[in-house]
This record gives C-alpha cells, structure tokens and sequence, in this order.
C-alpha cells in the first residue's frame, strides 16, 4: 500500500477488470449499509499534553510516532506490527520498489528503540508479518504481494528458512505466476497479505488482493488446499485481507476480516461458514488477547470486542472526516492529523501488557502506541 501512483486500488474492490483508483475506497465505504450504525463508545480527554481515549477499563494514552527510525532508513508506508515474545516489536512497510537496497522490516525494543532492520528482499512488497513458536523457537512469516508474490519464513534476525510463490498446484492462478511474478493484479494472480496459524500445527493464508482464496499449508510451508474465493459472502470473499484463530470459545474458528464487504466471517475450521458480523468500516486484520478481539479499520478506528464479538470501545475515531476527504489528501498531508485520531489503521496487536500498536497505510508511516491505563 504504497502512494504509488501505478498501483491499482488497496480494495481491490468491485476488484478487476476496472482495477479502481485508491481515492474510490472512502466513498464505497461511506456508501456501506451498516457502517455508521456501529456504536461509538470512544471518549477522548486532553491532560498535561497528554491524549487518553476509551472509556472506562479500556482507556490508553496514545504516543504517536512511537518508534523513531535512525537517519539512514525512512519510512515508506507502513503496514502491518507484531510481537516476540521478548517485547521487540517488529513492523514491516511496503517500502518503495526504485529502493531495493532499502530493508522493509524494522525492529525495535520494548521502550521503542531501533535494533535492527533487514528484509531488503520484500522491498516494494511486504505486507503481513507475524511471530511464530515452534518448538521453543520462534520464527518471522511474511506475505509480500505487488511484484513480489511470495511467502516466507525467517528467523527473528532475518535470515531466510524457506520461501514459497504461488500454490501453482491450486488450479488457479495464471501460468508463469510462481516462476516468473510480475506486478499484475486479477483474480488468477497470487497477492498474499495475512497469516493464521492452526492450533494442531501448520497455517492459513489470505491471499487478499489476488484470488481472495483462503490456503492451507502444512508447517513446512507446502499448499494442503484452499477454499473461499470471489463472492458476496457466506464463505465467499470481497478482499479477505486479514485472518486469525479465535480460540475464546469451546471450539476454535477462523475469522476473516472480508474487508470490502466491511464484515468478519466467522468459519469452522475447515472452511464451513458460520455466520458474519457487521459494522465495520473496511476491517483490515485481527488480533486476540484473553477475551478481546481487536480489529483495525482503514475507515479511521480500531475496534474492541468482547468475547460475544459486541463492541466494548472504538478508539481513535475520525471517521466522518476521512470519509469526506475523497481525495484522500489527509492520508499525505500529516498537518492534517488530529492527536488522538486515525487516519488508515492497517494492522494493530496487543502487547504483552494490554496495550495495542497500530500501523497506518499512510505516506510517511506511522506506528501508534496506545498504552493501556487500566
């Protein structure tokens, strides 16, 4: 999700062939049955200078720009965030593709500060990142889309375990597509974006931009089968861009944040839909700790919910705003950010203490800390 002005739409959303301009996303997300009916909870008080949004056991000070990169990289376009289990949070941008000498990922220590940076391979590209432990070890997953088109596993410094492109053996995607990745968007080409990792071993992957089919692989990285793809719900995607197990219940489930349908689909684990919760504004991707669900929303918040999936705070809401701004000249222009407020949260997590980062899909990147209070 970069500003470049080559890229088709981050939606893909009436998707392809018309292959719409990024600035379309606010007003089809305005237009959605549903979306301004969802509560809005969020309060925001000014104290010493200092910003605290939600309400009541969900109330957090917000550092903007938490992490500061040193003068040698820039940010360009940040995407999504996670957590090892040290506290070092690792954020990975798309990064721009005329810098391919230009690491996209960075990772910083529990108080913000920059430890170390690599991933030049996924410039132009990444997308999803997250933690994993296996066997007392933990490892880095990556998705990069664009020109890319490949997942990976690293370990926490980066080097690489495996690398995998397009599940070829699916039956779908154009020929060529794994041998020879090009940056070209449709339904038969390989976008990947979000991992979820199954509770009995190996993992699900979004591919969100490309075939919106979900795929299963075993924990070596090799395709098993895949379900979902095109459709208007019910098991059937429009830009399933975010993924994840919720194990708050009895059974375990897959969600997917079926973001330009401004839903999450609930799934057992093999695929069969189960129902879908409304009122978002363009979900992006998930996280869970305990009994909250957190999820991000382009459309200028980020969502909690409880374990029955109601909505307990919203916090950072400017969503009237951006929507307004059809142009989308507030995502480029960051004297036009409101302290306290979102512009495009892409990706958010918990921490360790409760509190939650979040990544936003704007020009310059940002991370926000929001440290919980209570």
């Amino acid at each position: 999700m970069s500003n470049n002005a080559k890229k088709p739409s981050d939606l893909p959303s009436s998707a392809f062939p018309q292959q719409l301009a990024r600035r379309q996303f606010v007003v089809a997300a305005a237009a959605t049955a549903g979306y301004w009916a969802a509560p809005r909870v969020a309060t925001a008080s000014k104290t010493n200078q200092e910003i605290i949004i939600g309400q009541g056991e969900h109330q957090f000070r917000v550092h903007h720009h938490w992490p500061q990169l040193p003068s040698q990289y820039t940010w360009q376009t940040t995407h999504n965030v996670a957590f090892d289990q040290a506290g070092n949070l690792y954020v990975i941008h798309e990064g721009h593709q005329d810098k391919p000498d230009h690491p996209s990922i960075f990772v910083f220590d529990d108080q913000g500060k920059f430890i170390r940076a690599f991933g030049e391979r996924f410039q132009g590209g990444g997308h999803g990142i997250e933690v994993r432990q296996e066997n007392g070890e933990e490892f880095l997953y990556v998705a990069a889309y664009q020109q890319v088109k490949c997942i990976a596993k690293l370990s926490l410094s980066g080097d690489i375990i495996w690398q995998r492109f397009a599940p070829m053996k699916s039956g779908v995607y154009a020929e060529g597509e794994a041998a020879n990745p090009k940056q070209i968007w449709g339904q038969n080409r390989f976008m990947p974006t979000n991992f979820a990792f199954l509770p009995e071993g190996g993992f699900l992957l979004a591919d969100g931009y490309g075939s919106f089919l979900i795929h299963r692989y075993d924990e070596h990285g090799n395709w098993l089968s895949c379900f979902g793809g095109p459709g208007d719900g019910r098991g059937k995607f429009k830009t399933p861009h975010g993924i994840w197990i919720d194990e708050r219940g009895d059974t375990p489930l897959i969600i997917v944040a079926d973001r330009a349908h401004h839903t999450l689909q609930r799934l057992t684990l093999d695929g069969t839909y189960i129902d879908t919760i409304s009122g978002f504004g363009l979900p992006a991707n998930i996280d869970i700790q305990g009994e909250l669900m957190l999820v991000p929303e382009l459309v200028a918040r980020v969502s909690l919910l409880d374990k029955e999936n109601k909505v307990v705070a919203q916090l950072g809401e400017d969503v009237e705003r951006i929507s307004a701004d059809a142009k989308k000249s507030i995502r480029v222009s960051p004297e036009k950010w409101v302290d306290g407020k979102f512009v495009h949260p892409h990706d958010a997590c918990f921490a360790a203490d409760g509190s939650i980062l979040v990544a936003e899909w704007v020009g310059t990147g940002r991370v926000t800390k929001l440290e919980r209070l209570s």
